[in-house]
């Protein structure tokens, strides 16, 4: 099995290591040898086998000596002639490559391990959370020629050792400049690829309306809100039912606040009628940050309020009717720690339109993936 690689490790014997690919970056290959006369040397990089619907992968790994029985193999994989590669100063292996890369890539909640397979290092949660991908550093990175990054979408709630990104050099010789540039882009501001574990919140729950309270109708907003709350790890630390009357309102939201709750739900009152008074009580609490409306359907009256640091979410009645709303693509940002604004908001309307499918396969699918 191959070890992993360090700096240095790799082609320094001259000429003592062959290849089966000609992508020299910059410069022409100094020999050209039949396989058969390979025998007894090392093998530069993986030699990729495929066969379609079954298998692909290294048929031979990087540093392989070639033997005698490995010469109709090569043969079968096309490899007649390889190449002698003789490894300038300057020059970077792309294993070597690959592993600069991924550290320039990986922030907090990023794990990866230094063994390339076919010049490329994948990139792994390390712990449960929510993917966060710096898109703008992530463009950047990729305009560098001759690298690449590939990721998951931001905002993906991951779980351990998710495979959410992979990078690598794409010839197998380059300019080690010219890596360095790109991991330097990579590091400009933070790091490109991160998982936030997801805090642990005591959620209030406030369900409004008259006809819930009143007993009129049996409330269905609770269950559903609970179950999304303790999905993603947190509890339900206070659930009270309220008319819809304003004052009423705040005084609940200040009693779920005073027991200790950190983040607050509130049921219905989200629309234009007159007696949906729901947002009048969350100013009349005191919150001064409120915003209302978000670019996603479902969910187009759905609020997100701060009083202090303590975010309050206004969820439309769409949430009894859709599995999945404009909640569950705000929600895990929340728990993760990001602030909310009207630009959070905003951006949601790039892929924020639901597809209404038979089936709802959410999260695989394209709703609220766009940034």
């Amino acid at each position: 099995m191959q070890c992993q690689t360090h700096p240095g490790s790799v082609i320094q014997t001259r000429p003592a290591f062959v290849s089966a690919r000609v992508r020299l970056r910059g410069r022409e290959m100094i020999k050209t040898i039949k396989v058969e006369d390979a025998v007894g040397l090392r093998l530069a990089h993986d030699i990729t086998e495929i066969r379609p619907g079954e298998f692909k992968g290294p048929a031979f790994r990087q540093g392989h000596a070639v033997c005698e029985d490995d010469l109709c193999r090569l043969q079968r994989l096309g490899k007649n002639h390889l190449y002698v590669i003789d490894l300038e100063e300057d020059e970077i292996h792309e294993n070597e490559a690959a592993a600069i890369l991924a550290g320039a890539l990986a922030g907090e909640g990023i794990v990866w391990e230094n063994n390339p397979r076919e010049g490329k290092i994948n990139l792994h949660a390390g712990c449960d959370g929510l993917l966060q991908i710096n898109v703008q550093a992530l463009a950047a990175f990729n305009l560098v020629d001759e690298v690449m990054c590939a990721t998951l979408h931001n905002h993906t709630l991951v779980q351990q050792s998710t495979l959410v990104g992979g990078t690598r050099a794409l010839p197998l010789i380059m300019k080690r400049a010219a890596i360095e540039r790109a991991a330097a882009i990579a590091r400009q501001n933070g790091a490109v690829l991160t998982v936030q574990p997801l805090r642990r919140t005591r959620a209030g729950l406030i369900i409004t309306g008259n006809e819930v309270y009143h007993g009129l109708i049996q409330d269905r907003f609770a269950p559903v809100l609970s179950a999304k709350i303790l999905s993603l790890g947190s509890e339900v630390a206070a659930l009270a039912f309220v008319p819809d009357d304003a004052e009423a309102i705040t005084r609940v939201i200040r009693s779920h606040l005073s027991q200790g709750c950190d983040l607050l739900l509130l049921s219905g009152g989200m629309s234009v009628d007159p007696d949906d008074v729901t947002r009048h009580a969350i100013r009349q609490a005191g919150a001064t940050e409120i915003h209302y409306g978000s670019a996603v359907l479902p969910g187009a009256m759905f609020l997100v309020a701060y009083l202090g640091e303590v975010p309050l979410l206004g969820v439309p009645a769409c949430a009894l009717h859709h599995r999945i709303t404009a909640l569950d693509l705000v929600l895990p940002r929340i728990l993760a720690g990001e602030r909310i604004g009207k630009l959070e908001l905003a951006l949601l309307g790039h892929g924020g339109l639901c597809q209404d499918c038979p089936e709802c396969g959410y999260p695989n699918c394209p709703f609220g993936k766009g940034m």
